[in-house]
């Protein structure tokens, strides 16, 4: 018998709840299995199995417990002993019912009881060869599962609702769910925010033009070469950090009497997973190419919704970006990710009429916003962060010369 204990999702966490158990009491386990999910005020990771055997759930979904305490325990002399679930009929067993049916005449498979069942062509055809009926099949069902229940709610949940005279009954209904640690820790930073810091937004347009350009032309080089798809973050995280050099307060924090502005750019990305915004910090953003940024992005995002992030990968950053276009958002005001001073946030792409050298042209347009705390950052700089990003947006080739003009670079200028 092994105990398995709740982990420490890091430094000053104490406590932990019980967020869902993915087993029962009693069942049988492998080893490396997941069998619970813990969830922290800071992040959720999953409790795994360290052996095989017998669960026995010491501790309920709900429950708040200690870091250290046993959550469950394991008889590993049930290891190996897992009831392996029913195996569909081989194609050798069907091959033997084909060929013990012979000439035999089919029969029928239709049936005066059940004149409402339906049966798929692939269903009806293997009934057929195994000289089956509805009556047949319905009376070998030994016990109905969850999967069959569950298959005859969605079927009438999809069928037309029938027109009816009467009216429909108003409810006054009210659902209330308990907020996870992680969601109150998460209203308690955001309160803070505001309360605490003097955040001011600013904002800017951004032409989406060539990079849409470079996508089309080269995604499909990118994908052969990379192994994975050129999306928009990578050129934003790479333009961030290229205008963080050209403006470092935007960079910078507040720690007690003291400003700090880190010589590196550790870029946050807001991951939204099914627990809740998590963010995520890509380490050295500023020394990594395109497709590094786009690999470590979804390898991140990953860990982030499934639950196997580590509260250090999450911990650290020192300026975020988050995408609300993804949901369609057209403009925002984001709110600043404590201690760090600034956020970018990122916008829905509108094809909008804009004027090009004295020329109305419909391009695809972003809209961007940096909010940051004004007690760190200057109008100047802010303004500046911005549209430095823009340039690079517009030209991504400048991104190559630390956001500089290729062609001034060239001409010492």
């Amino acid at each position: 018998m092994i105990e398995i204990k709740i982990p420490s999702p890091g430094e000053s966490i104490s406590e932990v709840e019980i967020a869902n158990w993915f087993v029962a009491d009693g069942d049988i386990v492998e080893k490396d299995q997941d069998i619970a999910e813990i969830e922290s005020d800071k992040a959720t990771l999953t409790l795994v199995a360290d052996e095989g055997g017998k669960i026995e759930i010491l501790a309920q979904e709900g429950d708040t417990v200690e870091v250290g305490s046993v959550a469950c325990k394991i008889d590993t002399s049930f290891a190996g002993k897992a009831p392996s679930p029913k195996a569909e009929p081989a194609k050798e067993e069907i091959v033997e019912a084909k060929e013990s049916i012979g000439s035999t005449p089919a029969k029928s498979v239709e049936s005066e009881n059940y004149k409402e069942v339906k049966i798929s062509p692939v269903a009806k055809k293997l009934m057929e060869e195994n000289q089956l009926s509805v009556d047949d099949v319905i009376a070998g069902l030994q016990r109905l599962s969850k999967k069959d229940i569950q298959a005859v709610v969605e079927n009438q949940n999809n069928q037309p609702a029938a027109v009816s005279a009467e009216p429909k009954a108003i409810s006054r209904e009210e659902k209330r769910t308990k907020m996870t640690n992680l969601r109150k820790k998460l209203s308690a930073r955001l309160v803070s925010v505001k309360n605490e810091t003097a955040m001011l937004t600013t904002f800017n347009e951004v032409d989406m033009s060539a990079v849409m350009e470079l996508r089309k032309k080269y995604q499909k080089k990118f994908i052969d070469t990379h192994d994975i798809k050129l999306g928009f973050m990578s050129f934003f995280t790479k333009a961030v950090t290229e205008a963080l050099k050209a403006h470092p307060m935007v960079n910078s924090m507040i720690d007690g009497e003291e400003i700090v502005t880190p010589d590196f750019a550790d870029v946050a990305i807001a991951v939204q997973t099914p627990k809740g915004l998590m963010v995520p910090v890509i380490r050295n953003a500023e020394s990594l190419g395109l497709a590094e940024i786009e690999k470590k992005l979804m390898e991140l995002a990953n860990k982030a919704r499934s639950g196997k992030i580590s509260l250090d990968e999450m911990t650290g950053g020192t300026f975020t970006i988050t995408n609300g276009g993804v949901f369609g958002s057209l403009l925002s005001t984001p709110i600043i990710n404590p201690p760090q001073s600034g956020i970018l946030g990122m916008h829905n792409i509108v094809e909008r009429p804009v004027a090009v050298n004295g020329k109305v042209e419909i391009r695809p347009m972003m809209y961007i916003a940096l909010s940051y705390d004004h007690r760190v950052i200057d109008g100047k700089d802010s303004v500046g962060f911005l549209v430095k990003i823009k340039e690079m947006i517009e030209n991504p080739h400048k991104m190559l010369f630390d956001g500089k003009d290729p062609d001034s670079m060239l001409l010492g200028l």
